[in-house]
């Protein structure tokens, strides 16, 4: 039997090779996948017929995909949660399924990430000497790099504060005077 092309768009056939090849590159939730169709001019019809044979065929599975995504900007990217939760509503990941994913990481997961951040962050910077006259300004702008760079990073302000003093505590940084007040 031969497709023939619907209206303003491809046919199923098509709409399923251009899935396929999405989804060789990476994982991809239903919503990423139904709007590259629709940007390709495959009508919602196609779209919605081609996405339930590959999610019968769990090639489309926005719950695993979720876990997946989490996983793995957590790990090598050092997300925080707040960004990943970011990350997977854009990509149209139901907040059922984002819950459930980012359930995965605990706080205590995501307070050793952070503080593998900045760790990773801290070889590069040169810590005040403290009898510096300067020193306490010149340690505040190091403490204000570091949290604004876990925020940029999905990490809450109270845990990137509290990861940036203790790993300034660590280093051997003085930071007894130090409460943050002063970082707006």
């Amino acid at each position: 039997m031969v497709e023939k092309p619907t209206e303003g768009g491809g046919t199923e056939a098509q709409a399923k090779d251009a899935c396929l090849r999405l989804l060789a590159a990476r994982a991809r939730s239903r919503y990423e996948l139904e709007s590259r169709l629709a940007q390709k001019g495959f009508t919602p019809d196609v779209a919605a017929v081609v996405l339930d044979r590959l999610a019968v065929a769990n090639l489309v599975d926005d719950a695993a995909f979720a876990e997946q995504w989490v996983h793995s900007r957590h790990t090598y990217s050092g997300k925080g949660k707040q960004a990943l939760s970011r990350e997977l509503r854009t990509k149209g990941v139901s907040n059922e399924d984002a819950v459930a994913a980012l359930d995965q990481i605990d706080a205590e997961d995501e307070r050793e990430r952070a503080a593998e951040l900045v760790q990773k962050r801290c070889r590069t910077l040169m810590l005040p000497d403290p009898s510096h006259p300067d020193a306490r300004s010149e340690r505040d702008k190091i403490v204000r790099k570091l949290v604004g760079m876990l925020a940029r990073r999905g990490y809450s302000q109270g845990m990137a504060f509290g990861v940036v003093k203790s790993e300034l505590d660590r280093a051997g940084a003085d930071t007894e005077d130090f409460d943050g007040s002063d970082l707006g």
